[in-house]
């Protein structure tokens, strides 16, 4: 797996901010061309200049510690939709190689396609570039959802919108995958920046591109963006579900995730509840678990028939919790050109075996605040979250917390004490196996004298193998 361990992180304030391809729109999640446009309710001139700090206030940048960096270039350098994901513009190698770059804070990975591939339009050719340093070591990476192969090595990066410098990181070289690369897309790396990560900073907050005030929830565990959940509303109803369902296995936050995924049986409660407040009761079962979308004739929109989505996350107050809401606009999602005459949607919730995930279609409903200096995750309302003058996301709180279980996270262990356990038992195991076999060969060796048999002969060295 490529990381870059040998730099320093000594701070971080990442802040992504979604559903912001463009900020007037009439269908929230239609796919966009991905530029940047500034809405006239907006007044973002004179364009700051956020000064580079390394505490978690404004920008934050490690590689230019003491120079001015124009936070809305870097916004303007961020593409893409909910449907194939958010990319930067990256430049590799020497001469420079310029690749478009998944944004993940899912995965701890920064790997490049550096072979063809038919759903994409170019690659990091490794031959072309001088300073491009093979490490001879393999590496394959398998996600939820598709998996690739390649090789590590080492070369120089830069953000043409970012911070200005280059540096030297490793470079996983995607030379085959599998289910990675997906029609359309527009992206030709995954950039991860989940703890671990590539050890070069980027982000802060801007102000201008969120309303009200940023609620942080704290980061319970740093590898993923791990928070706690305490409960989930449909409509006004609470799932009233034990809290730790919710966090079982884990809930994180993560861009790289199109949909909201639950747990099995949270997701189950929802769909009950989305089917019992919704004014359509036929639905068929598998338009909520992805098989079928439900259409409408065209200029009709379905979002009137559905429920709010609520999510209750843990404040920095633990005492506290604040409230997320996504409309219906959000989760019941538009897909383009199926039908002339018909306009058809598709559930934008999902089961989940590996845990709660909130994905990108609650992350476009807000400003998100990934801070890892202090160890918190931030929302706020997203100023493009808006379809016809109304918002498409809510938060709320502070709620009290006395309701839940201090601890909603004692779900499934975690993946490193799952290895602590494998290797305690099979030390046990081991062990265990040690005696069964001193118990058998040293009666063996005392009736060897006799010549009836030794722990030579074939019966006993069968029995042990």
């Amino acid at each position: 797996m490529a990381r870059t361990a040998s730099l320093s992180i000594w701070a971080f304030a990442l802040s992504l901010y979604f559903g912001m391809t463009k900020c007037h729109f009439s269908i929230p999640l239609r796919i966009y061309t991905g530029k940047y446009n500034i809405s006239s309710a907006l007044d973002l001139a004179p364009l700051r200049q956020v000064a580079l700090t390394s505490d978690g206030n404004g920008l934050s940048l490690a590689s230019d510690p003491t120079g001015t960096v124009n936070f809305l270039d870097m916004v303007n350098n961020l593409q893409g939709d909910s449907g194939r994901g958010y990319y930067i513009e990256m430049s590799i190698g020497t001469p420079a190689q310029k690749l478009n770059i998944l944004v993940d804070t899912g995965s701890s990975n920064f790997a490049v396609a550096a072979a063809a591939h038919p759903f994409i339009t170019h690659y990091f050719n490794t031959a072309l570039s001088s300073t491009y340093q093979s490490t001879g070591r393999n590496v394959a990476v398998r996600y939820t959802q598709g998996n690739w192969e390649g090789e590590l090595g080492l070369d120089r990066v830069s953000i043409p919108k970012g911070p200005n410098g280059t540096i030297i990181v490793n470079i996983a070289a995607i030379l085959s995958s599998e289910g990675f690369f997906l029609p359309g897309v527009n992206w030709q790396g995954i950039l991860g920046l989940a703890y671990p990560m590539l050890a070069r900073v980027m982000g802060g907050a801007e102000p201008t591109l969120y309303r009200g005030s940023v609620w942080y929830t704290p980061i319970v565990e740093e590898w993923y963006y791990q928070v706690e959940v305490l409960k989930l509303e449909v409509g006004d109803q609470n799932l009233d579900l034990d809290c730790r369902e919710y966090n079982m296995d884990k809930a994180i936050v993560d861009s790289g995730t199109t949909l909201l995924r639950l747990p099995v049986n949270v997701f189950n409660a929802v769909v009950e509840a989305i089917t019992r407040s919704s004014l359509i009761q036929d639905f068929s079962s598998g338009f909520w678990d992805g098989t079928k979308l439900a259409c409408w004739m065209k200029g009709e929109t379905p979002w009137r028939f559905f429920p709010k989505l609520s999510i209750y996350l843990r404040a920095t107050n633990s005492s506290q919790s604040f409230r997320i809401t996504i409309l219906p606009q959000l989760y019941i999602q538009p897909i383009t050109d199926v039908d002339g005459t018909l306009d058809c949607f598709r559930f934008g919730v999902s089961s989940s075996a590996n845990g709660l995930v909130i994905g990108a279609t609650v992350m476009e409903g807000f400003y998100v605040v990934f801070d890892r200096a202090q160890r918190r995750l931030g929302f706020a309302l997203s100023s493009c979250a808006v379809n016809g003058g109304a918002a498409l996301s809510e938060i709320a709180g502070p709620f009290s917390a006395a309701d839940v279980a201090a601890n909603c996270s004692g779900g499934a262990p975690k993946e490193p004490l799952l290895w602590v356990i494998s290797y305690a038992l099979m030390a046990v195991c081991a062990l265990i196996l040690i005696i069964l076999l001193l118990l058998l060969v040293l009666p063996c060796r005392r009736r060897d004298r006799s010549g009836e048999i030794t722990d030579e002969s074939s019966l006993v060295r069968h029995r042990i193998k």
